[in-house]
């Protein structure tokens, strides 16, 4: 084969020995492998996570909400405004606040959110999370999530007792609890909104929170509405056409705490974990020093029959890359095999534990997500590459400033 003088003997240097160097290089490949296939499940992971809480935060919520912070009571004037912006594709006034349920001599308290059921349609999409039952909040009737029906074994044509914060006031007037007969069960895939969360007609909510014709806020869709730029130009239209005490929150703005938190998750495990790649850097520094070493009659002779600096650093700086970009094949293999199959992974790790490693309790999802991005991937793989590049320099820079002269000196 007609290769380059140095990537020859570079490769020549590679080759499996019975030596402590040679073990020590297959040590750093796999280091080199590892770091990659790691990094690269672990950031597809999180990216997927981040994706998939952002359509279930959109699924169940608006893309604008209206608030000042208590009741609004002129709330059809600012349902116009809004409605009449261009951009804005419905909206819908809603009522919002924990309440105490009792069902079978059990108790718990969700939040109640109190919805037109025409208008909710076209904001919250609940109708398309029915599972069991139907979508009917006409009258006296509730529809709660699936994790709360299954620990309370509440069925469609239960009745639960609602208690709501006018029934704790110390007042002359007495107010019954309410009962709410349980139309249809959802299931959002979020478990906080699926435990937490009942909803009921808006009336009914007015008259729990003894409110009139007053709402706590007003949610909004628009156009384009899962892209942030684009909510946000229109909410800060919308922002001009009202004065304090009312404004405007985006989807962003309300869940910012929990999309930050993914976004510096996903940055801390990126950082912590691309030192498996420099460590692995480091078993290649180390093992091509051993081979300096161990090579300096042949480096002696190489520069004595006219091999220059450029060429000896070359062959050494050669294996350090040759070794990243096996490292990081085998790795970007590896990674992709494990997310692929991360989900039958999870299920046969979890059983041989005998514990759950992905609780839906605690990550909100039943499944492990996973999103790969070209750029990320690429990225991982390039600097993967670069670092054990980079890595060969040293041990090279030593093989490049020896003296043929005391390297033959005693041969």
């Amino acid at each position: 084969m007609n290769l380059p003088f140095e990537f020859f003997i570079c490769l020549r240097y590679l080759k499996p020995k019975r030596a402590f160097a040679s073990v020590i290089t297959l040590i750093s490949l796999a280091g080199v492998m590892l770091g990659v296939a790691v990094l690269i499940v672990v950031i597809a992971v999180m990216s997927g996570f981040d994706r998939d809480l952002r359509a279930k935060i959109l699924e169940m919520n608006a893309h604008l909400v209206v608030t000042n912070g208590g009741i609004m009571d002129h709330s059809d004037k600012v349902l116009k405004t809004v409605l009449a912006v261009p951009g804005v594709k419905a909206a819908s006034p809603y009522v919002w606040g924990p309440v105490l349920i009792e069902f079978d001599r059990r108790a718990f308290t969700p939040y109640v959110k109190g919805v037109d059921p025409v208008r909710d349609q076209d904001v919250t999409g609940l109708k398309r999370f029915i599972r069991r039952g139907q979508y009917d909040l006409d009258g006296q009737n509730v529809i709660v999530g699936s994790e709360l029906a299954q620990q309370f074994r509440i069925m469609p044509g239960d009745k639960i007792t609602v208690y709501s914060p006018r029934n704790f006031q110390q007042k002359k007037e007495v107010y019954l609890p309410m009962e709410l007969k349980v139309t249809g069960i959802f299931d959002s895939g979020l478990y906080e909104y699926d435990l937490g969360i009942i909803f009921t007609s808006l009336t009914v909510a007015q008259e729990l929170y003894n409110l009139g014709r007053g709402v706590h806020e007003i949610a909004a869709m628009v156009d384009g509405g899962d892209d942030p730029a684009r909510c946000q130009a229109v909410a800060n239209i919308l922002s001009t056409k009202f004065e304090k005490p009312l404004k405007v929150e985006t989807w962003m703005q309300r869940n910012k705490k929990v999309l930050m938190a993914v976004q510096v998750e996903k940055n801390v495990m990126f950082f912590i974990l691309f030192f498996i790649i420099i460590v692995a850097a480091f078993g290649i520094c180390s093992t091509l020093i051993t081979i300096t070493i161990q090579k300096t009659r042949e480096i002696g002779v190489l520069k004595a029959v006219g091999a220059g600096p450029v060429s000896i650093m070359s062959i050494f700086v050669l294996q350090g890359f040759v070794v990243g970009v096996i490292g990081t094949l085998l790795g970007l293999g590896a990674g992709m095999l494990l997310l692929h199959y991360r989900n039958p992974f999870n299920h046969w790790l979890s059983s041989t534990l005998g514990c759950e490693l992905f609780p839906r309790e605690i990550y909100n999802f039943s499944e492990i997500p996973a999103q790969i991005n070209a750029p990320d991937v690429a990225w991982i793989c390039v600097m993967a590459m670069v670092i054990c590049t980079v890595a060969g320099i040293i041990p090279a820079l030593r093989a490049a400033r020896l003296d043929p002269v005391e390297a033959l000196r005693y041969e």
